[in-house]
């Protein structure tokens, strides 16, 4: 039964280049996309830059142009990607649009008919240099519950706690340094907290769409659950209604009836799906009411980041529903990227740079192919590894796949002009590829791409292991002079094995569309894309062999990788170290110490036995190693700082519980000295250093 599905991706922000997340997502709803209209289903897939909000604003303004004028810089790269990597959008719109502004107010007028849309009145930080209000990530100050410094006004690094920004302690702006003030501004509230919203978010979480399959993963709805709770009083509990306004100075679609006021950017961003799709149907002279149709078959699937997930499955599904339009069939979830097991980092030179990858001729379609191999339908990350990604290339795609065809068309070409001929039934060799492939098109619907790709290499497999035993080679020498029966053997073994190479380009086709339609063209004769039915189709003739994928060269990655940044060499002769984050340094528990005693240990050239007070109701020995620098007359009384969390170390003078900070130069040979840190007067012991 045919189907029609409107599908997207997640809009990507336009204050930056794609990075290789975006291109593993757009793969993942291509290769999907692709593989569904080879069943003969009709598929809308639009995508769309998502260009409001703060960011896009100061961004632009600190360059010197209007946003309009850098979302337009970073909206002239798209199409190098897109087209790239063979990501065929059917139209690609914008979020600034007449269709967006049209759309997103029309929804929040029947949103507000309808009861949902609350005003309040709120206290929130302003900076009064910048004088506008601030966005939360535009607040820093001090965590309110482990008082980790430098903490943004919604949620800490540190500690992973959630608050609002007027809970930080010492709270400044991020643009101008000021000290932010509290001022009331009249807010509009989308009301999720509301009975009805949370006896739908129920009923929408948990339930099926038309074909019976489970709206969500297993892995986002459990995240639900944790959101929504499992009953209505203890949901409305849990659910907070969303600020949906922001006041001018902002870049984004004005509020009906409200002078300085718009709408927050994730009201509007997720709208721009609708609104690409209009923009499209127009173009196309479809009816775009009658397609959205609550009541109608449409489909509507979105392929998202995990980052994303409490937008599109409880703000998302809920706006729609309330606004009186159809709601998400499907929500496909996937996890992040890494390399090598690591998160990408370009201080670490660990950063894949997809622009990179095309400007060096890298194939796109063994990136394609490396990421349909390690996906599936659950939200797992996908690991990038250099040496995996070369091995299943080279072995896959070159030593499997395209081997099968570059030995058997040889073979037909030379002795047989061409045509391919099948002795006996070939019944059962259609039935074998019509079962494989059949197999494979369901891994692809299910988003198993991973299962997919391990069935056709399989298959590969066979098909070589069968021509290698039949030893076509063998055969071949002396034909001129062989009888029919051979010559009919030998061209029935390869025939097979081109039969064999056809339909399993038929299966890669969602993933290798460049390839495997030059297979179709080239190789085969046929004039137009490969269907899920032609796998079954025995070609009868084909056109010599040409040469269609090299091999991945180790090479090729030397320069891909986003260099590392240059070492920043300091005065004392040491390169700064690795790149940390703010969760690692957070581990190392620095505190205020008074130094309460001093002396030298017998038997020791280097050391000072320091006795401290760190605040904690009782005294620390600590030895360092700064005799050269220090006598205990000098130290006795002074505050420093001590690495309060070092396990204790047992020497043969005692155990040390801890260590003192102190400077010196990296090179032993410069006599430079040594330097113990003393905070400033003020300072008191058991005081935390962040």
């Amino acid at each position: 039964m045919s189907r029609t599905l409107f599908v997207t991706t997640a809009l990507p922000y336009a204050n930056g280049s794609f990075h290789i997340g975006h291109i593993m997502e757009y793969i993942q709803a291509d290769i999907w996309v692709r593989s569904m209209r080879m069943s003969g289903h009709t598929v809308h897939f639009v995508g769309a830059d998502d260009v409001h909000g703060a960011p896009i604003m100061l961004k632009a303004e600190s360059e010197g142009l209007t946003p309009q004028a850098l979302v337009a810089r970073y909206a002239a790269e798209r199409p190098i990607y897109l087209n790239g990597f063979h990501i065929e959008f059917d139209h690609w719109h914008s979020t600034d649009s007449a269709e967006n502004v049209a759309l997103s107010q029309d929804i929040y007028r029947r949103l507000k008919a309808a009861g949902f849309i609350d005003t309040r009145t709120i206290e929130q930080f302003y900076d009064p240099v910048k004088g506008m209000f601030l966005p939360d990530r535009y607040i820093k100050g001090e965590c309110p519950r482990c008082h980790a410094k430098e903490q943004y006004g919604d949620s800490c690094e540190v500690c992973s706690a959630v608050y609002s920004p007027t809970e930080l302690i010492e709270p400044y702006s991020t643009l101008t340094k000021a000290t932010p003030v509290l001022k009331s501004s009249e807010h509009f509230f989308f009301r999720l907290s509301d009975p009805r919203c949370v006896e739908f978010l129920q009923s929408w979480t948990t339930g099926s769409n038309a074909n019976g399959d489970k709206r969500l993963q297993p892995e986002v709805l459990a995240k639900t659950r944790e959101w929504l709770g499992t009953g209505d009083a203890d949901s409305a509990a849990k659910l907070a209604d969303w600020d949906i306004s922001r006041d001018e100075p902002y870049f984004g679609i004005p509020i009906p009836d409200a002078p300085g006021k718009f709408f927050y950017v994730w009201l509007d961003a997720p709208v721009g799906y609708l609104a690409s799709l209009k923009a499209y149907c127009a173009k196309k002279n479809i009816d775009f009411d009658a397609l959205l149709d609550p009541e109608g078959d449409t489909e509507q699937v979105h392929f998202i980041g995990k980052d994303i997930m409490y937008f599109h499955a409880l703000f998302w599904p809920a706006t729609l529903k309330f606004s009186g339009r159809k709601t998400p069939d499907n929500l496909h979830v996937h996890g992040f990227i890494t390399v090598s097991g690591e998160k990408m980092s370009k201080s670490r030179g660990t950063g894949i740079s997809p622009l990179r990858y095309l400007q060096l001729g890298m194939n796109a379609e063994w990136m394609r192919y490396y990421i349909a191999a390690k996906l599936n339908s659950h939200v797992e990350d996908l690991d990038f590894n250099p040496d995996d990604f070369i091995a299943r290339v080279n072995s896959d795609l070159v030593g499997k796949y395209v081997n099968i065809a570059s030995r058997a068309a040889n073979f037909i070409s030379k002795h047989f002009e061409g045509k391919l001929a099948y002795l006996g039934d070939v019944q059962s060799l259609q039935d074998q590829i019509a079962l494989v492939a059949d197999q494979v098109r369901a891994d692809f619907e299910a988003r198993e791409y991973g299962r997919a790709i391990r069935r056709i290499m399989a298959h590969a497999d066979q098909i070589n292991q069968a021509f290698d035993a039949a030893q076509p080679w063998v055969m071949a020498k002396g034909i001129s002079s062989a009888d029919d029966t051979q010559k009919a053997t030998l061209q029935d073994i390869c025939s097979r094995a081109l039969a064999g190479f056809k339909a399993l380009s038929v299966m890669l086709a969602p993933v290798l569309p460049a390839l495997t339609d030059k297979v179709a063209k080239e190789l085969f004769g046929s004039s137009s894309g490969y269907l899920w039915a032609d796998a079954t189709e025995l070609p009868t003739q084909i056109s010599p062999f040409k040469h269609l994928m090299q091999r991945v060269e180790p090479t090729m990655f030397d320069d891909l990788f986003e260099p590392p940044a240059a070492p920043v060499v300091t005065p004392g002769g040491e390169a700064i170290a690795d790149t940390i984050d703010i969760k690692d340094f957070a581990k190392v528990d620095l505190r205020i110490a008074h130094i309460v005693n001093c002396e030298e240990v017998d038997g020791s050239d280097k050391l000072l036995r320091l006795t401290l007070d760190a605040g904690e109701g009782r005294h620390r020995q600590v030895f360092s190693g700064i005799k050269s620098s220090y006598t205990p007359a000098d130290l006795i009384g002074k505050l420093t700082v001590l690495v309060a969390n070092l396990a204790p170390r047992k020497m043969r003078f005692g155990v040390s519980e801890g260590m003192v900070l102190a400077a010196s130069h990296n090179d032993s040979k410069v006599d430079a000295g040594i330097y113990i840190l003393e905070p400033w007067p003020g300072a008191q012991p058991g005081m935390r250093i962040n």
